[in-house]
């Protein structure tokens, strides 16, 4: 979804609005602002700020500033929908804690399968070796 209304280039409305207040506060403004109406598509300026707008308000709408805290995330302003999205959150919490502790136990046991391999092949190693030089055996 794009911020059309910040990122439209032309004459319209806002852009005319913005163009006067910046000759208001200082020339050099409004002379940006009618540069932006004028060449920011051909530049291609209204591409980067509509993705910029874009980043900007999805990182406002995910954050929800203002909003009050319920436990994990923001509160909905519904008590029962709060209660079970803290509850199914937890719950989730919990089944991500059990997995991080399967994948440790299971990378502690490749590592237990590794060492034995490396042992074996060390001493099957260690055995060619020896019957190579008509030694003894290890």
């Amino acid at each position: 979804m794009h911020c059309r209304s910040v990122a439209r280039t032309g004459f319209n409305p806002a852009s005319i609005a913005l163009m006067v207040i910046g000759f208001m506060i200082a020339w050099p403004l409004g002379l940006a602002v009618l540069a932006w109406i004028l060449w920011a598509d051909r530049f291609g300026w209204r591409g980067r700020l509509a993705s910029f707008a874009d980043g900007l308000r999805d990182g406002i709408s995910r954050s929800n500033f203002g909003a009050g805290r319920a436990g994990f995330g923001f509160a909905t302003g519904n008590a029962a929908f709060d209660a079970y999205r803290a509850s199914e959150l937890e719950r989730l919490e919990a089944e991500r804690r059990r997995l991080d502790e399967e994948r440790a136990e299971f990378e502690a046991y490749m590592a237990h399968l590794r060492r034995a391999r490396d042992q074996e092949e060390f001493d099957r190693f260690k055995a060619e070796r020896a019957r190579r030089r008509g030694g003894p055996t290890v």
